[in-house]
């Protein structure tokens, strides 16, 4: 058998590699960015050939490097997932899972006592960011991405998807009044949630006043626009939920707070939404694990 590199130089450059920066590999592997560096030299020397370009930045993989990472990420994942099933109450391991971070504070974390009683012993570690994160790279293990149509890095699963009603709090509304017309909801205070320029089709509030128009309702040349704009959704939902004015909110997000009173419906005039999807690598390694965890999810997502 071939001999093989220090198990050391090989975790430092699955996670350089992974992470693109010697500074958060360091972080990661609790080490100085200078032992992970010199770890790679090592894993260089050893490979006859450079992994990283260095300069100019940012760090990015040679072609070597970029075959390699591959191979010693799935490698590293098939050593988890065997040792996860060798210890007793821990089938599933460790699982890396990105979504929005609106999802996850809204509808994921709330479900993961759930998912500790099914799968104990097992941990998530759980990355809220609009970032879209590389699956192909080993990032994460999962993505629940939030498109209009199906993703196509990976297989993709639809778990939901959304409908954006106007809410508001109970507060808001003079006289327990439930149903608003389009006009008298244009004149109340609005919170606008920020949504990427290229998404010609996002539920802004411009495009519900353009359904209402379209659905016959007379509206007013002037409008005015939104008092407030915020751009994280899950701060914008909390406004919303606060009284500070009425939102376009996706049922999804705000399920338990239509559930339990903290907001109304007050317009049957809706936008299409989109669709969370799970998505993974079809060649992962811990597919069983992953699939899992899909499992859990889709049970979730028709209670």
């Amino acid at each position: 058998m071939h001999r093989l590199p220090p198990l050391r130089e090989l975790q430092a450059f699955e996670s350089a590699a992974r992470l693109l920066s010697f500074r958060k590999a360091a972080e990661e592997l609790s080490v100085t960015p200078t032992a992970v560096s010199h770890q790679i030299r090592l894993l260089e020397r050893y490979c006859g050939q450079p992994l990283f370009q260095r300069q100019p930045r940012p760090l990015q993989l040679t072609t070597a490097g970029a075959q390699l990472l591959p191979v010693v990420r799935d490698a590293f994942l098939s050593i988890s997932d065997e040792l996860a099933r060798l210890t007793p109450g821990s089938p599933i391991g460790h699982l890396r899972v990105t979504t929005t971070s609106a999802f996850a504070a809204r509808w994921l974390l709330p479900r993961l006592e759930s998912w500790r009683a099914e799968a104990p012993g097992s941990t998530l570690d759980l990355v809220g960011t609009d970032t879209v994160l590389n699956l192909r790279t080993g990032e994460v293990d999962v993505a629940i991405r939030y498109a209009r149509r199906s993703p196509t890095d990976g297989v993709a699963v639809e778990l939901l998807r959304d409908t954006f009603h106007v809410v508001a709090a109970p507060s808001i509304l003079q006289g327990g009044v439930r149903m608003i017309e389009p006009q008298a909801i244009l004149d109340l205070p609005r919170v606008e949630v920020g949504w990427p320029l290229t998404d010609v089709g996002a539920p802004t509030w411009r495009h519900w006043e353009t359904a209402a128009r379209a659905a016959g309702y007379r509206i007013s040349g002037t409008v005015r626009p939104p008092q407030l704009k915020i751009h994280e959704e899950h701060h914008g939902i909390e406004a919303i939920v606060a009284g500070q004015g009425l939102g376009l909110c996706s049922d999804v997000l705000v399920a338990r707070e239509l559930r339990d009173g903290r907001l109304l419906r007050v317009s049957d005039i809706v936008l299409p939404g989109y669709g969370f999807y799970f998505v993974y690598r079809a060649e992962h390694p811990r597919r069983g694990a992953l699939e899992a965890l899909l499992r859990w999810m889709q049970r979730q997502a028709s209670a």
